[in-house]
């Protein structure tokens, strides 16, 4: 009836027991039945009376059998809608832990960045180096907004390159945008309770929005960025934009239109969140100026990320707070500690101090714009005149349009799969509405240039 197991880690005696509990659970030991005495069990299993007692001891302790004097161990009546649930019934391991990554001969998503990018040699020497230097510090805890160190080397950088004017005070460390919006929301929540968004645009700010209660106001997207006259006639009194590359469509946002942007968020104590995640990734002419910049006294909000160019892996983001938030973050978080470690937060001040961001910057730019450009070609050398590219020359991605295909987007998604083709949806950066045209969006940072030349082929028999 029993089986035990030697080389098995669990004890025999709970072995004996998990298998008597299962059978009273599942009512094949009914109640009242009487089990084999100990010395007869003992023997039967080819194990110690120890053994055996030591189950039967469990089981009696636990209720699922009791004794009778001179007569052995007897089945307890256990009501079977209330009685826990049966070892077999119980999720595996293998039903609650994440299975293998997916294996695509073409991965076309957006986020990917180039698989042998990372500077490994001069992170880890970065690394060490922070870990000699700051050893002492490594037994306490850090600023809750982050290394002083680091927001040093951001804010000059931020200033050189993006126009950004701000104190280290004013910058946040913190562990991706998801944290940043995260901690915006609860700034902000006491005093508005609806946030425009782009749409199309990034999902993200739409979950984390509505996670703080917030209503979501989808705004339209055109050439020049969100509509203003929309966000005008919404009730909306904080807006998340992206204007120095629309995510998803690529878009430059003119300075007429962020200047009356800026104007709009000065009329009545409204915010501007301005995620700049890949304002590095210009491949033709000067990176655009941030929003920031335009009025640092403003009520923006600038959010930057290390994701985009280093690492998503890191989880190192920043954020610059307007001085009229600062006293209310500080007032909200001071009991918090810090969401990013010490030691990534010194190497990465090492890193920046000593060179190697701005230089690495320049490298991933040269990859990424040969990989950009392999793409539009081999968009126009398969797709022709069937496809109508939108935002090329910046970014980790590109819009294909294709005003022509018989197909929808689920059905090219699906044939993709078929053929070993990842496609991220792009109606996923429709809040409700789909968009008029199959459109689809072809990242190219995580392929090589025969990977990208040969997906697209793929994809254009497909489409």
């Amino acid at each position: 009836m029993f089986i035990l197991n030697n080389s098995d880690p669990v004890p025999l005696y709970k072995q004996l027991y998990n298998q008597i509990r299962e059978q009273i659970l599942t009512g094949k030991l009914p109640a009242d039945s009487k089990l084999p005495s100990v010395r007869h069990m003992a023997i039967e299993l080819s194990a110690s009376c120890n053994t055996v007692d030591g189950a039967y001891q469990e089981l009696f302790a636990e209720g699922y059998i009791y004794s009778r004097p001179r007569s052995g161990h007897f089945v307890s009546a256990l009501d079977r809608d209330v009685a826990p649930q049966t070892t077999s019934g119980k999720p595996g391991k293998c039903d609650y832990l994440p299975g293998p990554p997916s294996n695509f001969t073409y991965d076309f998503h957006p986020a990917r960045l180039d698989p042998e990018s990372f500077p490994t040699e001069l992170w880890r020497k970065c690394f060490v180096d922070s870990l000699r230097r700051n050893s002492q510090q490594l037994v306490q805890y850090g600023d809750p907004q982050g290394d002083w160190g680091l927001r040093c080397s951001i804010q000059s950088y931020l200033e050189r390159s993006r126009g950004v004017l701000c104190d280290p005070d004013q910058i946040v460390i913190c562990a991706g945008l998801q944290q940043s919006l995260d901690i915006v929301s609860n700034i902000l929540k006491e005093s508005h309770s609806v946030v425009a968004v782009e749409n199309p645009g990034y999902h993200l700010p739409r979950s984390v929005f509505q996670s703080h209660s917030y209503t979501i106001c989808p705004v339209p997207v055109e050439r020049d960025g969100i509509d203003l006259n929309a966000l005008k006639t919404s009730n909306s009194t904080i807006v998340y934009v992206t204007p120095s590359h629309q995510l998803p469509l690529g878009y430059v946002m003119p300075v007429a239109n962020r200047l009356a942007l800026i104007e709009w968020a000065e009329s009545g104590g409204k915010f501007i969140i301005e995620d700049d995640y890949d304002s590095e990734l210009r491949y033709h002419g000067k990176p655009i100026p941030s929003l920031q910049g335009l009025r640092p006294t403003g009520n923006i909000i600038y959010s930057g990320t290390f994701s985009k160019i280093l690492s998503p892996a890191l989880r190192l983001s920043y954020m610059v707070l307007p001085y009229s938030l600062l006293a209310t973050y500080r007032q909200r978080y001071r009991d918090y500690f810090p969401s990013v470690s010490l030691l990534e937060q010194r190497t990465m001040a090492t890193f920046m101090v000593q060179g190697h961001w701005e230089r690495h910057i320049r490298r991933m730019r040269m990859i990424y714009k040969k990989k950009h450009d392999i793409l539009l070609r081999s968009v126009e050398s398969h797709f022709g005149t069937r496809a109508v590219v939108i935002g090329q020359g910046a970014g980790l991605h590109v819009v294909l349009m294709l005003p022509e295909t018989p197909h929808s987007e689920a059905e090219i998604l699906d044939r993709a799969l078929q053929k070993g083709i990842r496609l991220y949806p792009f109606s996923d950066f429709h809040v409700n509405d789909q968009p008029e045209v199959t459109t689809l969006l072809l990242g190219f940072g995580g392929m090589n240039g025969s990977g990208l030349e040969h997906g697209t082929a793929i994809l254009s028999q497909i489409c």
